[in-house]
């Protein structure tokens, strides 16, 4: 890792402020956060890593589902939600997705250069930091359980990049 806490793998040159920065918080599968870079890739979004992960960002299970997106991916290591917190830069906005939100992520108002943090697959985001920042919840009106991350983690990047680019 450098000295900037970016990891080596996956550098690209980006513009100053990235459209997005998706942000998992103790991810647990490989697969999920593959396909979560895989989405930053397309979109041009920064991917921020908050440890300890359940898996090695060199496990086959991470590669097979990341394939070649990674070198267009501006990846984010952190040691703890601490350390996360101080590479963020005054006026940041930091969305929290959760279930237990009221407020739908399609009325957020999303800006570029906005985080979008999502919790471990098992667990979701603790409490203690659910009540820390504003949340934003996917309509799940078919009830049933929650979304798969990587799936909520890509609906909500594209809802905040519509609304910031207009597509």
């Amino acid at each position: 890792m450098k000295d900037d806490g970016r990891s080596d793998a996956g550098r690209r040159d980006a513009p100053a402020s990235p459209l997005l920065r998706v942000v998992l918080f103790e991810p647990e599968k490989a697969g999920n956060v593959g396909n979560v870079a895989r989405t930053c890739s397309v979109l041009g979004a920064d991917l921020h890593l908050i440890r300890p992960f359940g898996f090695h960002l060199h496990d086959r299970e991470f590669r097979r589902a990341v394939m070649d997106y990674l070198e267009g991916v501006t990846l984010h290591e952190h040691a703890s939600w601490t350390d996360f917190q101080g590479t963020l830069g005054a006026g940041a906005r930091v969305w929290a997705f959760s279930t237990h939100a009221t407020e739908l992520h399609t009325r957020a108002g999303f800006r570029r250069g906005d985080y979008l943090l999502f919790g471990p697959e098992s667990r979701g985001l603790p409490a203690w930091l659910r009540d820390a920042l504003p949340k934003l919840k996917l309509p799940q009106p078919g009830g049933g359980r929650s979304l798969n991350l990587s799936v909520a983690a890509g609906v909500a990047a594209f809802e905040a990049g519509r609304q910031i680019e207009g597509w």
